[in-house]
């Protein structure tokens, strides 16, 4: 079977053509190609797919084998992999995903090769029994949850993934394996749940280092980068377009009307290969 391994903002993943290739288990299959030691190594998998309601369909898995909704950095990838392989023609189009349809944009260079891709990533939802957290709030704002006999102030959103944000004074004082890895597993959140860690630089600018839900820490999270700006605009600490620096990266994002969410990226294909 043919890959690619493409990265965006520091994410990496595994893309297959699932026109050419019926793949029986996705999970697995995951978990097998995810792995860093003994095969290709990434965050996640994408395989594209037919749609019936869109013009392309992504299915996403993990790198522990379990399905996503949906994933930021990845259809930014995704993009660029059915664009590049001739799955779609237009440099605008639509994908199917669990976490609803998603409305592409391409920027090429002269060669016709991407440059950037935008994303329609669709409203946040604020009800706490749909992100899902555990509370009885309209909504999930500056809350507290107890850590190993710490309390960390957090907030919650749903951006396709559950999301948890957490702002910080100083990232680099942050244990985020030790906290993210207890944060995503705590009974508050019944499906677990996405942590970021948020350092504002100013109104315009932040830096963020996420621990995903279903793969670790990882070196960027696009629908947690979203999922960010969303909760600082709201708490009066960013404005609504935001540059997010990850670790592994950087990528644009864009508050319109009723917190309507558009980013703004890169994506890479690192190499190709047979798996």
């Amino acid at each position: 079977m043919k890959f690619a391994k493409m990265v965006a903002a520091g994410n990496d993943f595994v893309l297959f053509n699932g026109f050419i290739y019926p793949i029986e288990n996705y999970g697995q299959l995951a978990k097998k190609v995810c792995d860093r030691h003994f095969s290709v190594g990434a965050d996640g998998m994408m395989v594209c797919e037919k749609s019936e309601i869109a013009d392309i369909k992504m299915v996403y898995y993990n790198s522990d084998g379990s399905r996503g909704e949906m994933c930021g950095n990845g259809i930014r990838c995704f993009s660029k992999f059915v664009y590049d392989n001739k799955l779609v023609k237009n440099k605008t189009f639509t994908v199917e995903t669990l976490a609803g349809i998603k409305t592409i944009w391409l920027e090429t260079d002269e060669k016709d090769k991407v440059k950037s891709v935008k994303v329609n990533m669709g409203y946040p939802i604020f009800e706490p029994n749909k992100i899902p957290v555990d509370i009885n709030k309209e909504k999930v704002v500056l809350e507290s949850i107890n850590v190993d006999g710490k309390e960390i102030e957090f907030s919650s959103v749903l951006v396709g993934v559950p999301h948890t944000v957490i702002f910080v004074d100083d990232i680099n004082d942050i244990d985020v394996n030790e906290f993210g890895s207890k944060i995503e597993v705590h009974p508050m959140f019944p499906k677990k749940t996405n942590v970021n860690f948020i350092e504002v630089v100013d109104r315009k600018n932040i830096n963020i280092y996420t621990w995903e839900r279903g793969a670790g820490r990882t070196l960027g999270c696009g629908t947690g980068s979203c999922a960010s700006v969303v909760m600082g605009n709201m708490l009066g600490k960013l404005d609504d377009s935001v540059n997010v620096k990850t670790e592994g990266g950087s990528l644009e994002v864009q508050l319109k009307e009723n917190y309507e969410i558009f980013m703004k990226g890169g994506a890479t294909t690192i190499c190709i290969g047979e798996f």
